[in-house]
């Protein structure tokens, strides 16, 4: 059994799925246990390359924009309709609301759908803890103009820190502090809106003392390439692109 910390890129996209490359979506591994990050579009069919709903732990949500959740909507129908066979829902972490957010989708009659079915919901609150498996979870509310969140997920001395969407801010910065890999958002070009430049996610991951920087989320305006390039301008630590299918271990 493979006991490492290891992050896998399932989709890094941003506002909507490229021909190969679906939208926000990761796996969270260590000591068997499997946690998925964020379910964009796409992200679904990525994850079980990896792992079936039925052998995940949970799932943890940053925020409620599709790129970010949508693929929960079809999680639904393989969790109570199709082949998957679990004991219990499905644990779900995610912002406040989500439950019924979801279900305001998949409601398609007088009856609403049985969304605590698919899924054991969990909201989340600022600073709060949790512990899946052998992963300890920690996630603040970050600033991204509704209620979105980061998350640091520690193992063994270990320390992977996912920024979700968000502009800087301090709650990010306080969960980030020492951690050995930030996978920041770059998504903006312009600094002051509710997304890191690449630029500030290189500053980030300095502030923070970071061993390593990985940005995802890169915007249509900007290549993974000048992403990272500008991103290094700022970090003098290792700087690598979230490309789907990508594997890394978290020192």
């Amino acid at each position: 059994m493979d006991r490492d910390l290891r992050l896998t890129v399932l989709g890094s996209a941003t506002p909507y799925p490229a021909a190969d490359n679906p939208c926000s979506g990761y796996l969270v591994t260590a000591g068997g246990t499997r946690l998925w990050v964020d379910a964009g579009s796409g992200t679904l069919g990525a994850l079980q390359r990896h792992v079936g709903l039925g052998e995940l732990d949970a799932v943890w949500v940053s925020h409620l924009h599709a790129d970010h959740c949508a693929d929960l909507l079809t999680a639904y129908y393989g969790l109570l309709y199709a082949d998957v066979r679990r004991q219990a829902p499905l644990p779900l972490y995610g912002p406040p609301g989500i439950a019924d957010r979801l279900a305001g989708f998949l409601t398609n009659g007088d009856s609403r759908s049985p969304v605590e079915r698919a899924f054991d919901v969990r909201e989340l609150r600022d600073g709060e803890r949790a512990r899946v498996g052998v992963l300890e979870l920690t996630s603040r509310q970050v600033a991204h103009g509704l209620p979105a969140f980061a998350l640091r997920v520690e193992h063994a001395g270990r320390s992977l820190v996912y920024s979700g969407d968000s502009a800087p801010c301090s709650a990010l910065a306080e969960l980030a502090h020492g951690c050995g890999t930030l996978l920041c958002e770059a998504d903006g070009n312009e600094g002051g809106g509710v997304h890191h430049t690449p630029e500030e996610a290189g500053e980030a991951a300095a502030a923070a003392g970071a061993r390593r920087l990985i940005v995802t989320h890169v915007g249509r305006a900007v290549t993974p390439g000048d992403a990272v390039t500008r991103a290094a301008a700022r970090f003098d630590g290792p700087v690598a692109y979230a490309a789907p299918g990508a594997v890394f271990p978290v020192d």
